[in-house]
């Protein structure tokens, strides 16, 4: 079913996808790339243009606007996407393209001949015969992660500053840079939003209510050897890649690897591994849903390298793991008012809503536990951070439907 929304949201997503915004967590800065201001600042050029308040750009990279009260005694609303895109896969150059009236077979991509993207392989497009799908073009994601998100609140934003008739609460939105490494939710948001609760449009399939995320740490394995000329290494070199490369494999690669496990099961990730026979870095991810089983996989780690340690003393293995985010459960199951909130408007749209853990996390695992309640709610966005990424605009503009649908439905007395 076409929607009034659906030219809007196609070309506000085919807009912002086609611009790089992909962070770096090597860089130590905020936000971590440049780039990401550039599509920042178009936004804050937008949000100003349809007549949104107190627009700005925080000095920690994230876009902020007020939509003014048309209801008294309302909650204050914070409405969130993220603009960066994945690092683990190519985000630059990004071409998308529309397939309008999708006829339930094969897509195929324009710039790779040998990709294609079937129900067989997304069983969730077997249910979108005749919506209009966006691709990228297939050497890249597409970015629909989290654009499409940008492009949900953005349209309701426009609409709803449009029709200052739809009552609702003051409305708060923000931007964020770096929610794919992590880093999107400031110290300093919490306080600058102003919310009394949040929602994240960062999901997935229409229905999808997500109030229970993985808990995260990352951890950096770094090995240094000896290193030596190999002319004359016998019995002095100490080859860090070989060290290294005995920890990947002395972890449980066919039981704690993402590719293993499903549902409720945690893994361990090894998602990078960088240097020279002299030095190597391993960044390694561990997720969990409960904080006891995250804490046993940091010990398991820190044992098998104490493990590879003890075979070679002459080299130095050290494991840093540091915080990442916490499970919104933790804090969402003591007051479910956003959760109860959307799951009514999911409703009002005749959509039965469906709620299941999150195997990953959003800005809204972070800014929960920093005091704003923060589910996640669908955009659409399927086979994310790869080059068979997609969405459905139906899709969106139904994720539009919901966010006018709450925030109007929260103003109800």
């Amino acid at each position: 079913m076409r929607t009034d929304f659906d030219r809007e949201l196609e070309e506000r997503l085919v807009r912002y996808a086609a611009i790089d915004t992909q962070s770096d967590e090597n860089t130590g800065t905020k936000p971590s790339t440049a780039i990401q201001l550039d599509l920042q600042r178009l936004l804050l050029a937008e949000l100003t243009g349809i007549g949104a308040s107190e627009v700005r750009l925080t000095d920690y990279g994230a876009v902020l606007a007020t939509i003014p009260a048309t209801a008294e005694g309302a909650p204050v609303i914070g409405l969130l996407a993220h603009v960066d895109t994945a690092p683990q896969f190519h985000a630059a150059g990004v071409k998308p393209v529309v397939h309008r009236n999708y006829n339930g077979g094969a897509i195929s991509f324009a710039d790779a001949p040998g990709l294609t993207l079937s129900p067989d392989i997304s069983p969730y497009l077997g249910e979108k015969s005749g919506h209009d799908i966006i691709t990228a073009s297939g050497t890249t994601l597409l970015g629909a992660d989290d654009k499409a998100g940008v492009a949900v609140i953005m349209s309701a934003a426009r609409h709803l500053l449009a029709n200052p008739s739809i009552p609702h609460g003051p409305i708060r939105i923000a931007f964020t840079p770096d929610e794919e490494i992590g880093g999107g939710v400031d110290a300093r948001l919490p306080a600058d939003l102003a919310a009394d609760f949040a929602f994240t449009f960062d999901g997935a399939a229409v229905g999808e209510i997500e109030y229970e995320s993985f808990s995260a740490d990352m951890a950096t394995v770094t090995v240094t050897g000896v290193s030596i000329h190999p002319g004359t290494a016998k019995g002095k070199l100490v080859n860090a890649l070989h060290l290294g490369s005995k920890i990947v494999q002395t972890l449980p690669h066919v039981t704690m690897t993402p590719e293993t496990t499903e549902e409720r099961a945690g893994f361990l990730h090894v998602y990078e591994m960088k240097g020279s026979a002299a030095k190597v870095v391993l960044k390694i991810i561990l997720r969990d849903f409960e904080l006891d089983g995250l804490a046993a996989k940091g010990e398991l780690l820190r044992q098998v390298c104490a493990t590879v340690q003890a075979t070679e003393p002459r080299a130095e293995i050290t494991c840093e793991i540091r915080a990442q985010y916490r499970n919104m459960r933790y804090w969402l199951e003591k007051d479910m008012t956003p959760v109860d909130l959307a799951r009514a408007a999911c409703r009002d749209l005749g959509i039965e809503p469906v709620s299941i853990p999150i195997r990953g996390g959003t800005d809204g695992s972070r800014l929960t536990e920093l005091g704003v309640p923060c589910p996640n709610l669908f955009t659409g966005m399927q086979e994310i951070h790869g080059p068979l990424e997609w969405i459905s605009v139906q899709d969106m503009a139904v994720a539009t439907q919901l966010c006018l649908k709450l925030v109007e439905r929260a103003a109800r007395p």
